[in-house]
């Protein structure tokens, strides 16, 4: 393992985002603060309580994962486009390293930017409502799980990705939706019986399940239910990546 090749990467990327630190800080605060209005001030106000927990605190789950889904995808699709869009990608290619530790460089510095972003937020998320988390551990572990596993997917869309249009196709258009209608501010269980098995078929809805009972002790599906959705999805996701650069698809040509 050239641990030298991945560590350039690594420092390379995390580069680039501490040149933009006061956009990468500043804009998931206030929009965290400008969700605690509208949800925790409005419907709050209407909803004080979800399965005896405050809505204010409710959503706090919801939020860190809307927020680290969207920033680890964007992060690693982004850092692996570029180099295919100015042509630098070839020096990649050919230099001695293995893609094992090109993906390890680019999703590691993805997967720390969005970790870093899920924190900011959690701290922010303190300052509105009194949070308690009864299951630390597991929650850090719910969170490093779903930041390498989207990141994974990221580096995904950016090989994918034939223009910077392409680019925002599958987070507006696919992975923020899910994300909203997984339960990230609303429990599955206040949804009518149709439409909770409907939501069954949603795999974000396991993911913020599972970091919701990290963080309460309570999850609208079974919590091994949720480690299982989330590393198969890992494992999906580096099983297309191994292929990806077997075969050279959208890389080589």
């Amino acid at each position: 393992m050239n641990w030298q090749a991945v560590k350039a990467i690594y420092i390379f990327e995390m580069a680039r985002f501490f040149r933009t630190l006061m956009q990468s800080f500043i804009s998931p605060v206030i929009s965290t603060s400008l969700y605690f209005v509208v949800f925790g001030a409005a419907i709050g106000s209407r909803i004080e309580q979800v399965e005896g927990v405050s809505y204010g605190a409710f959503i706090v789950p919801g939020l860190i994962m809307l927020s680290v889904i969207t920033q680890a995808i964007s992060n690693a699709s982004f850092g692996i486009y570029f180099p295919k869009f100015i042509g630098t990608i070839y020096e990649l290619l050919s230099a001695p390293i293995s893609f094992l530790e090109i993906v390890m460089g680019y999703v590691g510095a993805a997967a720390t930017k969005a970790m870093f972003i899920g924190l900011v937020i959690l701290g922010t998320a303190a300052l509105f409502v009194d949070l308690s988390i009864q299951h630390p551990i597991a929650m850090l572990l719910f969170l490093v799980l779903t930041c390498l596993s989207f990141s994974l997917f990221g580096f995904i869309i950016g090989i994918w990705a034939g223009n910077f249009e392409q680019l925002q196709l599958v987070p507006l258009l696919v992975v923020t939706p899910l994300v909203f209608l997984g339960g990230s501010f609303y429990s599955i269980s206040m949804l009518p019986e149709a439409w909770q098995a409907v939501a069954l078929f949603n795999p974000v809805v396991y993911l913020i399940s599972g970091f919701r009972w990290a963080f309460f002790g309570m999850a609208d599906v079974p919590i091994g239910l949720s480690l299982l959705a989330i590393g198969l999805f890992t494992g999906l996701c580096m099983g297309a990546i191994w292929w990806i650069f077997k075969t050279g698809w959208k890389i080589r040509n």
